[in-house]
C-alpha cells in the first residue's frame, strides 16, 4: 500500500503543469483548484503566454507562475505592472509572489501581495495547503478599479528592507510590516486567481 507521503507527493505532481511551447521558456505553474461549490472554477485550461515583454495569463483556475531561475535574497525591490483585462463576476485577486520555496512539492511556501477589482489589496502566506493573512484585505484609493472599458492597471512593488517590508501600489506605500516572520528569500513570480485574465509587464527585481 502506498504511504500517505507518497500519495501526497503524487497529488502535488499532478498540480505542477509544464507550460506549452508558446509559453516563456523555463516557466512553470501550479494550479490551485477551487473546492467551493459556491465558487467553482470555470471550464477550460489555463493559458500562459509571452507577448513581447508582456506575460499574459488566462485563468479558468487559480495558479501560481514562476521560473526557478528567478530568485531574490537580502534587500531588494520586486516590481510588476498588472493589467486586468476585464472584471470577473465577483472579487478575485492577482499580484506578486516572493520568498517561494518547494513550489513543486507538498511543502510549498510563499508570500503573496495581491490586488482586486474592488479596490482592495492583501498580503498572505502559503504553507503547504494552508493560507493565512499577513495583512487582511484592505481598501485603498491607490488601487485602480476597472474603467469604462473594464480594464485596470496597477503597478505593484514589494520593497524588502533590512527590518521591514513596504507594500506599494502605483507609487503609494499602502502598508509596512516587520520583516520578522515573513520569508522573503526565495523564488519570485505571480499569482492569478480563477476567472481572471491578466497581463504583466516589467516583472523584475532590483537591488
Amino acid at each position: 500500500m502506498p504511504t500517505r507521503r507518497v500519495l501526497i507527493a503524487a497529488l502535488a505532481a499532478l498540480l505542477i503543469t509544464p507550460l506549452a511551447a508558446q509559453a516563456p521558456k523555463g516557466w512553470k505553474l501550479r494550479v490551485d483548484r477551487s473546492t467551493s461549490a459556491s465558487d467553482p472554477d470555470a471550464a477550460g485550461s489555463i493559458k500562459f503566454m509571452q507577448m513581447g515583454s508582456v506575460l499574459h495569463a488566462i485563468n479558468p483556475q487559480a495558479a501560481v507562475y514562476w521560473n526557478p531561475a528567478n530568485t531574490a535574497a537580502g534587500t531588494y525591490t520586486l516590481k510588476g505592472t498588472f493589467t486586468l483585462m476585464k472584471p470577473s463576476g465577483h472579487t478575485n485577486y492577482y499580484g506578486l509572489v516572493f520568498g517561494g520555496k518547494d513550489l513543486e512539492g507538498a511543502n510549498q511556501s510563499y508570500t503573496y501581495f495581491l490586488v482586486a477589482q474592488d479596490g482592495t489589496w492583501l498580503v498572505k502566506k502559503r504553507t503547504g495547503e494552508q493560507a493565512s493573512d499577513v495583512v487582511a484585505k484592505t481598501p485603498n484609493a491607490a488601487v485602480k478599479k476597472p474603467d469604462a472599458s473594464g480594464k485596470s492597471v496597477n503597478a505593484l512593488e514589494v520593497r524588502v528592507g533590512g527590518d521591514k517590508i513596504d507594500y506599494v501600489v502605483n507609487g503609494t506605500v499602502v502598508q509596512s510590516t516587520p520583516k520578522t516572520g515573513v520569508t522573503t528569500d526565495g523564488i519570485y513570480g505571480l499569482r492569478v486567481n480563477h476567472l481572471l485574465e491578466v497581463q504583466v509587464d516589467g516583472l523584475a527585481v532590483t537591488k
